[in-house]
């Protein structure tokens, strides 16, 4: 059975994952009459796609715009920078993206400066330019990366959901939960350390009055002068 062409939906799906403007609103009918057209995805996807599409068609922009940049920049589970849910900040990263960058650009796909490579929209519509059988290739290597944020996104209750199943399903894989690790806050894991942590505030002068200062020896100061003046004793 011959693979149906996804181009045009994965462009739609692309751009349902970007940040939802007015612009993006008022290409959503459009939008939602192509995939239909195209007849890429099941039934209960499309049914799934539609409810996301009126979510965004029918809220207020701003209510909308502060939803999404809750639920994908404000934590790591839902990101969609997909190179961070595999490298991390590890070292690993920067050549994953200098060799995703050269993939882009041996099918004459070139970047702009402010996109990164790894990121979901830029990624499918790469995926888009493909023939039927490389694209679904290319989206199953990913599935595992899909699958974790579908689950992050179900469990958030939010109707983006759809689009990660959506992609799963043009993988030629299956949808399932997978237990998504607890992760404290973005501000929490952002937050400088104390600078002076744990140094003693003995001492200190109350406001308006000076401060004395007290000189405290630590061991090794303590035997280096005791050293030297051991050295300078006759014998």
């Amino acid at each position: 059975m011959a693979l149906k062409n996804a181009s045009i939906t994965l462009r739609v799906l692309a751009r349902l994952l970007s940040y939802p403007n007015a612009e993006l609103k008022s290409d959503l009918a459009d939008m939602q009459s192509a995939v239909h057209a195209e007849q890429a995805l099941g039934k209960d996807r499309l049914a799934e796609i539609d409810a996301l599409t009126r979510h965004l068609a029918h809220s207020d922009t701003l209510e909308l715009e502060g939803e999404f940049v809750e639920l994908f920049d404000r934590g790591h589970a839902t990101s969609l920078h997909l190179f961070e849910h595999v490298h991390g900040d590890s070292r690993e990263r920067g050549p994953a993206m200098i060799d995703l960058v050269q993939t882009y650009e041996k099918a004459g796909l070139f970047l702009g400066p402010d996109e990164m490579p790894d990121y979901l929209p830029v990624v499918l519509e790469f995926v888009s330019t493909q023939p039927p059988k490389e694209a679904r290739a290319f989206l199953a290597e990913m599935a595992h990366i899909f699958n974790a944020i579908f689950s992050a996104l179900q469990q958030r209750q939010s109707a983006y959901a759809s689009v990660l199943g959506a992609l799963l399903e043009l993988a030629g894989e299956k949808a399932h939960a997978v237990k998504v690790a607890a992760e404290e806050p973005l501000d929490a894991s952002w937050e400088e350390p104390v600078v002076f942590d744990g140094c003693s505030v003995k001492g200190q002068a109350k406001p308006g009055q000076s401060q004395a200062i007290h000189f405290v020896k630590n061991e090794a100061t303590h035997a280096s002068a005791k050293a030297t003046v051991h050295e300078g004793v006759p014998q």
